[in-house]
Order: C-alpha cells, then structure tokens, then sequence
C-alpha cells in the first residue's frame, strides 16, 4: 500500500528524532510511506528505504495552497492510493483538494476534541481561526473515507455531531513508551511538596489556571512550589502572572526538556488544567511516573482514568476545584499512594491491550481502499 501522510511537525526531517523513528515504524507496516510537512530552511527530499520525506517550505498563509500542489503532485508521481491528513482542518483541506481528480482515497486523523465548547473559547483571534477550522471539518469529514479518533471522547463527539454523514471512526489512540525511566532530580529548590506541569504553554493548556491554585494552597502551606515543563507562546504571559500573584519563590519554569518524564518521577504530584486535550499523553506517562494525577476532565479521563481511583478529576476553569485536589494530596498520603499504584497499572494494562500500534494505523488505512 502506498500512503502519503500530510503532517505539520519539522522534527521529521530531524534523523535523530523520535517521530523519525516511529515514522519508520509505520513505513514498514504501511508498506510505502510518503510524508509531506512544513519544515525548517535546509529540510529536502530524502528517502530512506520505504519512507519518503518531502518538504514544503512557505508562509502559514500558504500553507493549504502549497500542501494541495505538492500532494497532488506526490500522489500522481508515485500513485499514492491513501492521503491521511493530520488534522481536519488546514492539511485536511489541502488533503482534500489534492485526492480530486485522483483514485486516492482520505483519511483524516482527528487529534484534539474540537468540538468541546472551550475549543472556540479564548481570546478574540483563537476564537476566530478555531471556529473557522471547524466549519472546514464540516467539509472535510463528511468526504472521508476514513477517520481516526485517538480516544474514545473524541470519536462519541464525532458520532453526536456528523452521525451517519461520516464514516464511523477508527480509535486508534497515540503511541507512548512503557518503559519506566529513571528519577531525574528537579532542579534545585525549597519546595517540601513539588507539583510538576508538563506541556505546551499555549492558551488551552490553561496553565494560568494551575498558578491561581497554587496561589490558594500556598496561604495554608507555604512550602509547596510548581515545575513548569514545556515551551511555548505564552511563557512570557505566564511570568507576569507568577509575578502578580507574588508566586516567584514558588515556580520554576524549566523550559522545553527530553527528560521530562524522568523530572514527573521526582515530584511529588503531576498537575493539568487543559481545557480541552484529544488524548492527553502526559497523563499516561504520568501515570507510568507513578506520581499521582491531578487533572481536568478531559481527553482520556473518564474512559481509561477514572475520577477519584486513577485520577483527581476537576472542572474545566476551576482553580478552587485544582486547589481542593492539591489540598487533598498534601493532607493524605494514603490517597497519594493509592492513585498513583491504581493509575500506574491502569495505563499498564490500558497500553498491553493496544497491540501493534503501526499495524493497526496500516489496518486502518487499507480499510478506505476497500469502501
């Protein structure tokens, strides 16, 4: 089978990277793998045995006319015979215009929860962009011949919205590593109890959320602190606030690391407050942290991470609600204990019974040949 994936992540083209070598993976399931993303100045055609990269470089602007003329032009090159979008949004439609005229079937993955209320919540120009990226999933859905959900939430939200107008989705969740890692120390600090948040600092991450909480428990304890893990646009918006709230002595922002998981074995609980996730990595790897969960109810909570056995459960937009959770680890360390031993086997248990995940994405796809 010949499959052209059309992505939006440069570490692709990185031949160190991890995406490169699960990419590889897919390649030898799939049979012949083509990918096609935006990548960094100096990114160019490469092909590695039966994995094909190929690089688009140009403004975001551009970025759906290019996508189309580039896939386009792989899929009649190399008769590509299934296009999988990474999203049904910008590289859906590209994927979309690129199969017309063609015998190439699409696929479509859907990654985030795009029809959660807070996906169109936000400042006025992410409010905007998301609820125009819906309409564009209104049209591209509807035209595939598959889909991917990586949780169950988001194939039931699927379901709800399109109904029999779209082919019944494939949950196929993301790949996590269940190898245990080592501890990795924190950096130095005072902090006798230390929550740990790891992710991208964009606005639906909501980290904001975690500082107010912070800001609650530290009048009762004044010795716990936050590590913040990740990069992001909103760093410096997050600073300010850790000002304002006089929290400097109690957060640390330890920006982009590879150990991340290895720092989660050293604190003392794994905090989120996403308003909306598709999946939600971090909370498998936290629980194979073995460091209890305090999280928003989104993504996979619910499903696989059950409130109150698994996990701490809290609204979306709750800081009090995150506070009380903090509380509650702080005070017991039975349920400490109790949360991380249940979600570590949980996510155990959850990843034995996944199978071959690259068999099943090639399984997947084949699928849209035979409709």
């Amino acid at each position: 089978m010949k499959v052209l994936f059309i992505s939006n992540d440069p570490t692709i083209f990185d031949s160190a990277s991890d995406v490169r070598a699960r990419m590889h993976t897919y390649a030898l399931a799939i049979g012949e793998l083509h990918i096609l993303s935006l990548a960094s100045k100096g990114a160019c055609d490469r092909q590695e045995g039966n994995l094909f990269l190929h690089p688009v470089h140009t403004w975001k602007m551009f970025r759906v006319h290019v996508l189309t003329r580039r896939a386009h032009a792989i899929i009649g090159e190399y008769g590509i015979e299934v296009v999988s979008a990474q999203d049904p949004f910008e590289h859906g439609l590209a994927a979309l215009r690129a199969v017309r005229g063609t015998n190439a079937r699409l696929h479509v993955q859907v990654h985030t929860d795009f029809l959660s209320p807070w996906f169109v919540r936000g400042n006025m120009r992410m409010a905007f962009l998301n609820r125009y990226r819906r309409r564009i999933a209104n049209r591209v859905l509807p035209a595939a011949a598959g889909i991917r959900a990586v949780s169950e939430r988001v194939k039931a939200s699927l379901i709800t919205r399109y109904g029999p107008r779209i082919q019944e989705p494939s949950v196929i969740p993301v790949l996590v590593d269940a190898i245990a890692l080592v501890p990795v120390s924190l950096p130095a600090h005072s902090f006798t109890f230390a929550l740990i948040a790891v992710g991208r600092l964009e606005p639906e991450k909501r980290i904001e959320d975690i500082l107010v909480a912070l800001k609650l428990v530290v009048k009762k304890y004044p010795m716990i602190g936050l590590c913040i893990v990740g990069t992001g646009s909103k760093r410096g918006r997050l600073e300010r606030i850790t000002r304002s709230l006089n929290l400097e002595k109690h957060v640390l922002f330890l920006g982009g690391r590879p150990d991340a998981r290895g720092l989660m074995r050293s604190a003392q609980a794994f905090i989120q407050a996403s308003a909306y996730e598709g999946y939600g990595r971090t909370l498998i790897e936290a629980a194979l942290a073995r460091v209890p969960i305090i999280t928003t109810d989104v993504g996979i909570v619910g499903d696989i991470l059950k409130n109150n056995e698994d996990v701490l459960s809290a609204p979306v937009a709750d800081p009090t609600a995150l506070a009380h959770h903090i509380l509650k680890l702080v005070e017991d360390n039975a349920v400490r204990q109790g949360l991380s031993i249940c979600a570590e086997a949980t996510a155990r248990e959850y990843l034995a019974l996944i199978g071959d995940l690259p068999s099943r994405i090639a399984d997947d796809l084949a699928k849209t040949i035979s409709l």
